[in-house]
């Protein structure tokens, strides 16, 4: 069987993974970069009418998020689990998801955290979960 055999494939111009390519003013993976995800909790599942409103999260995206990452994010409609530190049993959340890509830098990691702050200010939460990660961006 060894004259079916292939030779292993050498790398060339035409068989190499392209680097990440992007619009023209961003050509390559732009380097230093983060993913963070924020996750807020706006009420009890199947129960609209308490907690935070679709209005009131909006009003709280406007006023204390896109100010501070202009240049865009992403919100999901995620369905959460929570038990706090004084619970004994789990809550199930309607919550969102807001996914930003942003450079690592201490301005931008108080930016987050002053989200995080408002939050918690604002509706008496325990936590925002926020998971951040490195993230190799093109544009």
């Amino acid at each position: 069987m060894s004259g079916c055999a292939r030779p292993p494939i050498q790398p060339t111009a035409a068989n190499t993974a392209p680097a990440l390519q992007g619009a023209a003013e961003y050509p390559n993976a732009i380097p230093g970069w983060v993913d963070t995800k924020l996750y807020f909790g706006l009420g009890p599942a199947g129960q609209p009418d308490k907690g935070v409103s679709e209005a009131e999260w909006l009003a709280f995206l406007d006023r204390e998020v896109t100010p501070r990452f202009p240049g865009g994010l992403s919100v999901l409609d995620v369905y959460g689990q929570w038990q706090g530190k004084k619970q004994s049993e789990t809550e199930r959340l309607r919550s969102k998801c807001v996914i930003i890509e942003y450079p690592d830098t201490a301005e931008n990691r108080v930016k987050v955290e002053a989200i995080r702050t408002a939050w918690k200010k604002a509706t008496g939460d325990e936590s925002v979960l926020r998971v951040t990660e490195p993230a190799e961006v093109s544009f």
